[in-house]
């Protein structure tokens, strides 16, 4: 049995590497060899990519993604975008983009899945808040795309963690920073992470009422389109076109000169806006609390190691929090007679 498996798996290897060879960018990254912390068997069924998708799918934090805010702390409309939709959405838009640069699909969209596994609850103010708490006890500080290599390295599969290629690792950590991903397609999430988060954050903020549709800024919405989709439409073909003129994942100067405007725009307006730091106080009085909770009692979290190990327990333990999760655990320690009720 365990010869036809392997053999299997070389013949799905070899048809798979044909068709790489075949069709995609020259500048593409092949789906093989797999390059893992710990060597592994090929499957039988699915490239190394497609395995590290599915790992990031099946896994705890991906789940989790669901109850954290992308920028609505808990929202009470049905639609608002989270952190999972965000996901989704910007994985659609990064495998239309590689497919048309004839780039590896199945990387693009594995990096693209677990891009934001590691972002803390309540969204980027969460990030700055936990940012902040951190400092203060005299750490290096959060960043959510270190910590989302964490998750996939350490954390997940109870600290063995998901074993993933390093094409995949690069371009989690990667997504943003000053580094770029080794990879085109890591290249691509990149991007298209902005892409996705502008547009939809201006359907959510027109939705909450915080913007209207007039105050856009005009030359830039005349330029990239009047909705959302025509947005994105204008967005990635021009990725696409510039991409394949420069040999290298590009804007051309206009319409990403506008998207980077908008961004700030969004920035001024929605998420570092008067609605947004009025959340700020009670996200970091939140999260400090919890902090300086378990914090005091180490045996709540981990093994209750000492000084900085016992630090890096507390945040992988809040960090990991939905919002729902750290509002009622919060609510809990500050009001336990309440919490009875």
């Amino acid at each position: 049995m365990s010869g036809a498996s392997e053999q299997g798996a070389d013949g799905f290897r070899d048809r798979v590497e044909r068709w790489e060879a075949g069709f995609l960018w020259e500048a593409a990254t092949p789906s093989y060899p797999a390059r893992r912390r710990e060597p592994e068997p090929d499957s039988a069924l699915r490239t190394p990519f497609q395995r590290d998708r599915d790992r990031i799918v099946h896994s705890k934090a991906f789940r989790r993604l669901k109850h954290k805010t992308q920028v609505f702390i808990a929202p009470e409309g049905d639609h608002y975008r989270t952190r999972l939709t965000h996901t989704l959405e910007t994985c659609c838009i990064a495998r239309t983009v590689a497919r048309a640069l004839a780039l590896n699909e199945d990387l693009t969209e594995a990096v693209g899945l677990g891009h934001d596994l590691g972002h803390p609850p309540f969204g980027h103010i969460g990030e700055e808040a936990l940012d902040e708490a951190l400092r203060e006890r005299g750490a290096e500080g959060f960043k959510h795309n270190r910590h989302s290599l964490r998750v996939v390295e350490v954390l997940e599969r109870e600290g063995r963690g998901l074993n993933l290629t390093e094409p995949v690792r690069d371009g989690i950590l990667n997504h943003t920073g000053p580094q770029r991903p080794a990879t085109l397609e890591g290249r691509i999430v990149r991007l298209v992470d902005r892409v996705a988060y502008i547009n939809h954050d201006i359907d959510d903020a027109v939705r909450a009422g915080i913007l209207a549709e007039a105050d856009l800024p005009a030359t830039e919405i005349e330029l990239l389109g009047p909705t959302g989709s025509a947005r994105i439409d204008t967005l990635a073909r021009d990725i696409v076109a510039t991409s394949r003129e420069r040999g290298d994942i590009a804007q051309s100067d206009d319409v990403g000169g506008a998207m980077l405007r908008l961004r700030k725009f969004m920035f001024d307006r929605v998420y570092l806006g008067p609605e947004a730091r009025g959340e700020h106080e009670r996200v970091r009085r939140t999260l400090s609390g919890l902090f300086d909770h378990y914090l005091d009692d180490p045996e709540l979290v981990g093994d209750g190691a000492e000084d900085s190990a016992r630090l890096q327990e507390v945040v992988d333990y809040i960090a990991g929090m939905t919002d729902r999760f750290a509002i009622a655990t919060f609510r809990r320690l500050s009001l336990p007679e309440e919490s009875r009720l």
